[in-house]
């Protein structure tokens, strides 16, 4: 029964074992020998690679302006989000499983951010916004009497300072505030996720539970945390390449190489994909393997 269970796992994943063998890890190849070459294109012919050994990751690391900055925010944006972005999810699925009125209308609230990011339609909503653009900007002289009024994050962190609060505690709190609408715009799959494995607990164990007097606080710590953690190493997997994908650096090197405004540098921009996907890699396995420590596995 095991090893039926380990092949129809292996059958599931089968196609993105076949994507890694085949497109990713060739590719990943060719960018690693493409970082220490410069590629010379002739028209008419094939492009040729010229051995330049480590200048581009010299140039990277210790010439251009922005890199490692753009690196170490990155990595410092994905340790502020993804726990936020982790427990809003959480938090969230399991409201959304309870019965109430609406409940579907606002699923799909949660979800909307996730459609609103397809490409098409995120260039639609920006031409919109460009023709909103001078309406927005006569608006502002309207409003701009208003402003004294407007609740800050910066009122709200002299309120804590009245009150004494240690400002490690308030530099948290007004960062948080500041992430909010990332939190929320980057939390639509994770909440489907976590949904799903709150509906897959059964019912039958919340009820043998009660009938034990467990309170809803002790049911949750020792049935719901436990059979959905490996759902959390899942969602914090994808919250970390989700952040990865739109981050500076992958702009960057983006730009490089197709960004079509300078002369376009294969080189440099391998060196700044490779270096960040090690990154990434790094920051996925450390965490993997500290959070997968308190993963219950029911069989």
């Amino acid at each position: 029964m095991r090893h039926r269970e380990m092949a129809t796992g292996y059958f599931f994943i089968l196609p993105v074992i076949i994507g890694l063998v085949f497109f990713f890890f060739p590719m990943l190849m060719r960018v690693a020998q493409y970082s220490v070459s410069d590629i010379e294109i002739v028209l008419g012919e094939r492009y040729t690679l010229v051995p330049r050994g480590m200048y581009h990751y010299n140039h990277a690391l210790f010439v251009h302006p922005t890199f490692v900055r753009s690196v170490a925010e990155m990595v410092t944006d994905m340790l502020w989000n993804v726990p936020l972005i982790i427990f809003f999810s959480l938090f969230m699925a399991i409201l959304l499983n309870r019965e109430f009125p609406g409940r579907l209308m606002v699923r799909a609230v949660f979800f909307l951010p996730v459609v609103l990011a397809v490409p098409a339609i995120q260039a639609t909503l920006n031409m919109v916004m460009i023709m909103m653009a001078d309406g927005m900007v006569d608006m502002g002289a309207e409003t701009a009497s208003g402003a004294d009024s407007y609740f800050s994050a910066a009122s709200l962190a002299m309120i804590f300072v009245d009150f004494g609060v240690p400002h490690n505690i308030i530099d948290f709190i007004v960062g948080t505030m500041g992430r909010l609408h990332t939190i929320i715009r980057s939390s639509g799959v994770q909440i489907l996720i976590f949904l799903a494995a709150l509906q897959a607990i059964p019912r039958s164990m919340y009820e043998a539970a009660q009938v034990e007097g467990t309170t809803a606080y002790e049911s949750f710590w020792k049935i719901t945390l436990p059979i959905i953690s490996p759902m959390i190493v899942t969602n914090m997997v994808y919250t970390i390449v989700d952040i990865y994908i739109e981050s500076a650096p992958v702009a960057n090197a983006r730009g490089l190489a197709f960004g079509g405004w300078t002369t376009p540098n294969f080189g440099l921009s391998s060196v700044m994909s490779f270096i960040t996907i090690i990154v990434v890699t790094l920051l996925i396995l450390i965490s993997g393997f500290i959070v997968s420590r308190k993963v219950v596995y029911l069989t």
